[in-house]
C-alpha cells in the first residue's frame, strides 16, 4: 500500500470504502451475515452446522459465491492486461447493478449473492506478481500491518509508513457507517448508491491504467 502513488491509494481507499458501505448493507438486509467479511461468514457457517443448518447453507452460499466472484475478478485481470483495474472495476459495478434491480425486500437474496461476487472481484483490483497484493474487503492484515509498521516507526525506522494502511481501514470503517445510514433510510436506494459509486470508481480508475510501452525493433547495423 505505501508503494502506490497518492492517485492509487486514494482508489484503494476508495474501494475500502465501497466494501465497508456494502458490508453494512448486506450485513443489516441478511439479518446478520456479511458480502465482503468471509471469516465472519466461515465462522456463521460454523456455528450453523452446530445449530441451525439454514443459517450455514446461507453463509456457505455467500462464501462461494465470493470465491467465484474472486475467480472472475482474476480471469478479467488477466484478460484486459494493463487495463485491469477499469476491467475489474466494470465487473464488480455491473454486478452490483444486477443485485440492486434483482432485490426483492424479504427473500434471500440472489440479489446479496450477486453483491458478495462483486466483493469477491473487487479484490483483483491491486495486483503483485498475478497475484493479490492487499485486501480491500477484509481488515485482519491491515490492521496487523499498522501494527507492525508503527513498531518499525518507533524502533527508529520509517515514521508514517503506518499512515496508507490506516486510511485503508479508515475507509472501510467510513464506509460501514455510511451503508448502514443508507440502508436505514433507503433500503434498496443503498444498493443503488453502491452501485453508483463503483462506477465512478471504475471511471476514476481509467487514468491510473500504465502507459502502453513500445517495443523498440533491433536497429541494423547497416
Amino acid at each position: 500500500m505505501q508503494s502506490l502513488e497518492r492517485p492509487s491509494q486514494a482508489l484503494a481507499a476508495g474501494l475500502s470504502g465501497l466494501a465497508g458501505f456494502i458490508d453494512a448493507v448486506g450485513f443489516l438486509g441478511l439479518g446478520g451475515f456479511f458480502v465482503s467479511f468471509m471469516s465472519g461468514n466461515s465462522t456463521r457457517m460454523g456455528v450453523g452446522f452446530a445449530s441451525e443448518t439454514a443459517a450455514a447453507a446461507v453463509a456457505g452460499s455467500l462464501v462461494a459465491a465470493f470465491v467465484i466472484g474472486v475467480a472472475c475478478g482474476s480471469i478479467a485481470a488477466r484478460v484486459a492486461g494493463r487495463w485491469r483495474k477499469p476491467a475489474v472495476l466494470l465487473l464488480v459495478s455491473s454486478a452490483l447493478t444486477l443485485g440492486a434491480l434483482l432485490y426483492q425486500p424479504g427473500a434471500m437474496p440472489g440479489a446479496f449473492l450477486l453483491v458478495a461476487f462483486a466483493m469477491g472481484a473487487e479484490n483483483m483490483v491491486f495486483q503483485r506478481n498475478g497475484d493479490v497484493a492487499f485486501g480491500l474487503t477484509y481488515m485482519t492484515g491491515t490492521l496487523v500491518k499498522i501494527g507492525s509498521r508503527l513498531a518499525d516507526a518507533l524502533s527508529g525506522g520509517p515514521r508514517w509508513q503506518w499512515l496508507p494502511w490506516l486510511l485503508l481501514w479508515a475507509g472501510l470503517v467510513a464506509g460501514g457507517t455510511l451503508g448502514a445510514l443508507a440502508w436505514l433510510r433507503f433500503e434498496t436506494g443503498a444498493l443503488w448508491i453502491a452501485a453508483g459509486f463503483s462506477t465512478l470508481l471504475m471511471l476514476a480508475s481509467v487514468p491510473l491504467v500504465p502507459q502502453k510501452v513500445a517495443q523498440q525493433s533491433p536497429q541494423s547495423p547497416f
